[in-house]
C-alpha cells in the first residue's frame, strides 16, 4: 500500500515530465517539416541540372548556376538545422529521464532536468532560426525566377 505522499509524488514526476513530452511533439512537426523541405529543394536541384543541360543562352546559363547554388545552400541549412532539432529532441528525451531518475534518487540533481530542458529549447530555437532563413531564401529564388521567366518572354519577338 503506497503512502499518501507518494500518489503525489508520483503525479508530480508524470506532471514533470509532460512539458518536454509536448516540446517533442513540437519538435517531431517541424523535423517532418524540415524533411518534407529538404525532399522539395532536392527535387527542385535535379529539374534545374536536367533543364541547364539544355541551356544555350549565356545569361540563363548564369541564373540556372545561381539557382543551383541556392538550392545547394538551402540544402545545407535544411540539414543543419535538422540536426539541430534531432539534438533537440535528444535533450527533452534527456529531460523526461532526468526528471524521472532525479525522483528516484531523492532530487539530488534538480538543476539537471531544467538545464536539460533549457538546451533543448536553444537547440530548438536555433533550428528555428536556420528553417526561417531558409523559408525567405525560397521566396527569393522563386522570386528570381519569375523575374528571369518575365524578362525572358519580354525578350521574345512576338508572334505573326
Amino acid at each position: 500500500m503506497a503512502l499518501p505522499g507518494q500518489d503525489v509524488a508520483h503525479y508530480a514526476i508524470l506532471s514533470a515530465m509532460l512539458a518536454p513530452a509536448f516540446f517533442l511533439t513540437a519538435t517531431a512537426s517541424l523535423l517532418m517539416s524540415a524533411n518534407s523541405r529538404l525532399a522539395r529543394v532536392i527535387d527542385r536541384a535535379r529539374v534545374l541540372l536536367r533543364e541547364l543541360a539544355e541551356v544555350e543562352d549565356e545569361e540563363d546559363r548564369r541564373l540556372y548556376d545561381g539557382l543551383i547554388s541556392l538550392q545547394r545552400r538551402r540544402s545545407l541549412i535544411i540539414l543543419r538545422g535538422s540536426q539541430l532539432l534531432y539534438v533537440a529532441i535528444s535533450f527533452f528525451v534527456a529531460t523526461s529521464l532526468a526528471v524521472a531518475t532525479d525522483a528516484l534518487l531523492g532530487y539530488r540533481y534538480v538543476g539537471l532536468p531544467t538545464a536539460l530542458a533549457a538546451a533543448g529549447v536553444i537547440a530548438m530555437f536555433a533550428a528555428s532560426l536556420l528553417l526561417a532563413r531558409e523559408a525567405s531564401m525560397a521566396v527569393s529564388a522563386v522570386n528570381d525566377e519569375m523575374d528571369h521567366g518575365h524578362r525572358r518572354a519580354q525578350r521574345r519577338p512576338p508572334a505573326a
